[in-house]
């Protein structure tokens, strides 16, 4: 998730994409785009770490919790304004993570 926070960052930064070399360019020079590369390769070590280490029934559903995060990230990183309905989803998607966490 946190992937996608600095990925969401690099797009406002970066303006209007378009496949143009200096709209890449501007990519790569943005340091938001490289945490967005370097977070997604540490949650893929992650990854292999927990599904080899915890059965697949339990870790592969708590993925889950990225859109709580994901909610949270909208509301305080990105200032936008989430309605009820996606609060209410966010604590339904909760309540199932507890239940399969507990096992």
């Amino acid at each position: 998730m946190l992937s996608q926070v600095f990925l969401k960052k690099t797009m406002n930064l970066t303006g209007n994409a378009s496949f143009t070399w200096s709209y890449i360019k501007s990519l790569f020079t943005c340091y938001q785009f490289a945490l967005s590369g370097a977070s997604i390769a540490v949650a893929t070590i992650l990854w292999m770490y927990i599904i080899k280490n915890y059965p697949f029934s339990q870790a592969y559903p708590l993925i889950s919790m990225s859109y709580v995060f994901g909610l949270i990230a909208a509301v305080f990183i990105f200032n936008e304004s989430v309605p009820v309905t996606r609060w209410i989803g966010v604590a339904l998607i909760i309540v199932g993570v507890v239940f399969i966490a507990r096992q």
